[in-house]
């Protein structure tokens, strides 16, 4: 994986983000498979991150990337998000509030800005939720008063994610004092985002402690992403990935944990996901060209695939497959 930035975590150098922003900017613009730019009409999206819910260096971490982030910052990755934009209306889009929203904020203002306003308006025209585990909503306390102060940001939500957020606090206050507003989505129900840019959400199997789990099938006017960070495992989903896949133009899914061997001292059944070793395996009978689609991302910290050039980042280009980049960019 490149999976290098200047970006950095918001929470350990706000300046450094702030620094960094022209070359995350430029990246943006030069991502894989892209061949617009934010002055054409076409939309797309933008991988704001790769990482799992704590992000890289994780908090206490001390595995060998956590120690080399933390010496090189190029080597620091933001939690899994994906901005979307669609330049002709100026609307851009959100699938997850990270701990991280406040950098990739930052970015997303580089790459697709706003006009600024004292009335403290919604950052984004929405953020669509995938499921409470704290790296998937836990940016949304960045709207509220103590923070941004958010004027009714549009969230969309399944109806299970939009009762947690109603019923439990802090979240309430957020939806009691108007910093958010809920919309409920139906699972397999296309939501139209805009004229031109749909998602559709997909529910799939994952630990559903306090909601449902969805991935989402994005859609512009000439190709689509699939955007799926968590699942427990392929085979206990309803669905084939094999025919998910197919459907779209590429497909970000699961990456998590390389293999079985990452988490020393915990037990792997208490965070199922497919190992990435086992979806090489499963998609190798997959044609080239449909296995060419697969992009793995929501890298914990312990993976070795986020390391550049490492042996599980060069089996996984080898099989035909590879890691999300931060920055890279994709015309819908």
């Amino acid at each position: 994986m490149n999976g290098r930035h200047r970006a950095g975590r918001h929470a350990i150098a706000v300046l450094s983000v702030v620094a960094a922003l022209p070359f995350t900017f430029a990246f943006a613009l030069a991502g894989q498979g892209s061949t617009t730019t934010t002055t054409t009409a076409a939309p797309f999206a933008v991988v704001l991150g790769t990482a799992q819910d704590g992000g890289l260096p994780q908090i206490g971490g001390v595995a060998p990337e956590d120690v080399a982030a933390r010496v090189d910052p190029d080597r620091r990755r933001l939690v899994a998000s994906l901005l979307i934009v669609d330049p002709r209306s100026g609307e851009r889009f959100l699938i997850d509030a990270t701990p991280d929203l406040p950098a990739q904020t930052e970015i997303a203002d580089r790459i697709a800005p706003r006009s600024k306003s004292v009335s403290r308006p919604p950052l984004f025209d929405a953020i669509a939720l995938t499921h409470a585990h704290v790296g998937h909503y836990a940016g949304l306390l960045h709207l509220g008063r103590e923070i941004y102060g958010a004027s009714s940001q549009r969230v969309l939500a399944s109806e299970r994610m939009a009762a947690f957020l109603e019923k439990n606090g802090p979240w309430e206050l957020l939806v009691r004092l108007k910093h958010i507003r809920l919309e409920r989505f139906q699972t397999g129900a296309v939501v139209k985002l805009n004229d031109r840019i749909s998602i559709t959400p997909i529910v799939v199997p994952h630990r559903d402690e306090y909601s449902d789990t969805h991935g989402f099938m994005v859609r512009g006017p000439s190709r689509s992403v699939l955007w799926l960070p968590d699942i427990d495992k392929w085979e206990k989903w309803d669905r084939h990935i094999e025919e998910v896949i197919a459907a779209v133009d590429v497909a970000y899914v699961d990456g998590t944990f390389f293999d079985e061997t990452e988490l020393a001292g915990r037990a792997m059944s208490e965070v199922p996901h497919p190992f990435i070793a086992e979806s090489l395996t499963r998609f190798a009978p997959m044609p080239v060209n449909q296995r060419a689609k697969v992009v793995f991302m929501h890298l914990n910290h312990t993976n070795p695939a986020a390391t550049m050039n490492s042996a599980a980042q060069q089996a996984i280009e080898k099989a035909g497959m590879r890691v999300a980049r931060e920055g890279e960019r994709q015309p819908l």
